[in-house]
Parts: C-alpha cells; structure tokens; sequence
C-alpha cells in the first residue's frame, strides 16, 4: 500500500529560488550518449484523470534540443565544465520552469533531501543562535546539547574572528554563511569573553532545531506563555502537542493569563499542521480554509478535534516573512475572530504544493490549488494585515531583543487588555 501523499504549502527559501533557473525543455524519454545523439519527434499526449493519456496528442520535434545539446557539447570552450548529468537536471528544471509558477520546481536528488531536512528541521553546523550588539557579532545562545555548547561556546561571547578572518564590519548573514558548514568540519571561533579571547575550535555535526519554543513573558505583573513557531515541519504537531500541555495546566491554575503565538519570518510548511494548531482554538465544525482546485469539487479543512485552549485570551505575531501555513493559520484565528493579530502585512501566498518524490530520488514541488481562509479572502499577493500594526525598528548596529520588541510588546498587551 502506498504511504499517504503529503501536501505542504510553503514559502521556499531564498536559496530555493535558485532552483527556478534552468535551461532546456524535455518531455518524452531519451538516451544519452557522449558522442552520439539521434534526433526524434514525439507524440505527447496529456494525462486524464485516471492516469490514461487523452486521445489528442501535440506532435513536439526535438531536433532544436539536440542540435542544440550537440552543439554546447561540441563547441563550448571548457570541455571540462560539460557534465551531461548536470545538463540533463537542467533540461528538467527548465520543461518545470516554462509554466511561469515560482512555487512549481524540480529538485535534484541533493536538492530534494535538503528540502526534506529543512522540513524536518535539520541542518549541518554548530547550534548557536547569533546576534548583532554594538555592529559586532554575538553568541545570543547556544543550542542544548548542541555542537557549540559541547566546546564551550556561551550566551554574551563576542566572535571576533572566524577561523583568523575578522568579523569587523560582518553583517549576521555574512557570519552564519561563514560559520555553517558540512557535519564533521571544524570550524574555529576567536570570541572576546569579559576581557580576554579565546580561540574555540568546534567541530561541527547535525543540528536538530524544534519548530516550536515555549517561553514567558511578565507585563505588569502578570505572566504570559508566549510559542514561537518557526514552520510547520514534520515534528511539529508532537511538539505543539507538548507544549500545549504545559500552557492548558497553567491556564488552569492561573499561573498565566494568556498566549502569544509569534509566526514571524515563519515560511510555512505542512498545511495539515496549521490545521490542526488552527483547531487548539476553534470549536468543533469550524472552518479554517477551503481548498480550491480546477476539479469540480473543493475540499473544506474543519475542526474535527476538541482543543485545549478555547478559552484562552490570544494574540499572533506575523509580519512579511510569515507566508502560507502561518497565513492560514493567523488568518483562521482572525476570521473566528478568535485571536488579535499584530505585526506587519503577511507575505501573501494563497497556493498549495504537494511535494513528489520521482525516480532516482529527485523530487518535484507542484502547485495543484489555492487556499481561501474562512470568510472567503484569497490573500496570495496581498497577505495579512494585522488588526495592530506596529514595526520593529532596530537601533544601528543591534538586534531585536525582548526588552526592544515592540511587536511582542503590543502583542502582550492585546491579551492583557
């Protein structure tokens, strides 16, 4: 029996629009031979609904592809740059590219597992959160158990060199770029901690990062539990579920006097996760999206599980990075009326993706509907406006923190009011 299709819904990477340029155009079988090519013309016909091909073919002549494949292979000055295996994913990407949807891709095998441990929310590197204090670079915290933490990195170390280049004048990008790196490579940290440095090498592995943390906030004396949620990956219904937990017996004992959900730069991920979050505050038989397709029918995401947290005084963080998942969640809890959301305008993607893995284990990310949130909004291109909308403006040369998050600030207040 085949294992159920997954369908995610989620805004990729910047590194991921990468994977939108190609070049070439293929779609029938062909062989590959280095130093001979037989030209042919196809018969293509489109797939019916039950799989079967339509009897109206579109006859295509592939004469120009390999002209022009012989031709790159024949004339192009650094033989040493052909790789045809590259060639043939690029003929790929570019066939995937040609219908002009940013969210329709084609993944190398490489590629395809990336994305999978992005979801997963894995990647390679030391485990640190970095941050910007006085235009220079600093260690905000390392991850539990986390590379970083083993070699003695700790929380207010300034890194003032990355393996003996300086970080003078770095931007955060430009220090994470610098300090990620592939499972067991070493990479060695000069921090300045209280008045001396101190060379730190560390060797960095697998990082496992939650999407979802827990924390509290106290305004006016009283206490409030605060998630922030990176993405809505493949662990994060267990970890929403644990950490719910917690929240609904506080709630209960009066030991907090609400919640703030934070979907900030969060790019979304599994629509059924937001689902099933969206469904922690609504009632039973409330809707939380419709998905429309070109078929005759739609189908209607419900509520189909008793929340723990329906009474609960709510506020959602979002601004421009928060997109797809986020959005319907954010915008479900709006809809209901349920939540207060703050922030700034969404990013505004109203599609849906399922995520298919072809042969040889690449992999195709196809856009097959588009999501319309519970009073009948389509907010792809528009996103979100928060019912409060406030900015973050950093001082030059720092990062946000709690003490200067104005958004976190206001988002408290709205549940304390």
């Amino acid at each position: 029996m085949n294992a159920p299709r997954k369908f995610t819904d989620l805004l990729l990477y910047a590194s991921i629009a990468l994977l939108l340029f190609g070049s070439g155009y293929k779609v029938a079988e062909w062989k590959i031979t280095k130093n001979a090519i037989t030209p042919a013309s196809f018969t293509v016909f489109n797939a019916t609904g039950d799989g079967l091909p339509d009897e109206k073919g579109e006859n295509i002549d592939f004469k120009l592809f390999w002209d022009t494949w012989q031709k790159v292979e024949e004339k192009y000055v650094d033989k040493e740059k052909i790789d045809t295996q590259t060639m043939y994913y690029g003929a790929i990407k570019g066939l995937v590219a040609a219908v002009g949807d940013p969210y329709t891709f084609f993944l190398t095998p490489e590629e395809n597992q990336q994305s999978k441990d992005d979801l997963g929310g894995k990647f390679e590197g030391i485990g640190a959160q970095l941050g910007l204090k006085d235009n220079a670079i600093i260690v905000i915290a390392p991850l539990k158990e986390s590379p970083a933490e083993k070699a003695g990195l700790k929380s207010g170390d300034y890194v003032t060199k990355v393996d003996g280049e300086s970080t003078k004048g770095w931007t955060l990008v430009q220090a994470v770029s610098k300090i990620r790196g592939a499972k067991d490579t070493v990479v060695t940290l000069t921090v300045f901690r209280t008045d001396k440095e101190l060379d730190i090498p560390i060797k960095r592995g697998q990082i496992k990062v939650p999407s979802v943390e827990l924390s509290s906030e106290t305004q006016n004396g009283r206490s409030v539990a605060v998630i922030t949620l990176s993405q809505f990956g493949e662990t994060t219904n267990t970890e929403w579920d644990q950490a719910t937990q917690e929240i609904a017996t506080k709630w209960k004992n009066e030991e907090i006097a609400g919640l703030v959900i934070d979907l900030r730069g969060n790019p979304g991920g599994y629509l059924e996760s937001a689902v099933h979050i969206a469904s922690e505050f609504l009632e039973k038989g409330s809707t939380v999206l419709t998905q429309e397709t070109t078929d005759e029918w739609d189908r209607v995401y419900t509520v189909r599980r008793a929340g723990e947290l329906l009474d609960i005084p709510l506020s959602v963080i979002i601004n421009e990075g928060s997109a797809s998942a986020s959005e319907i969640l954010a915008g479900a809890l709006r809809d209901h009326k349920r939540a207060t959301v703050v922030g700034q305008k969404s990013f505004g993607k109203g599609s849906v993706q399922e995520a298919l893995d072809l042969s040889g284990n690449a992999g195709l990310h196809i856009t097959i509907a588009k999501w319309i949130l519970p009073e009948g909004e389509w907010i792809n291109g528009v996103g979100i406006t928060p019912d409060i909308v406030v900015e973050n403006v950093p001082e030059e040369g720092n990062t946000i923190t709690n003490e200067t998050d104005e958004q976190l600030k206001q988002a408290i207040g709205a549940v304390l009011k």
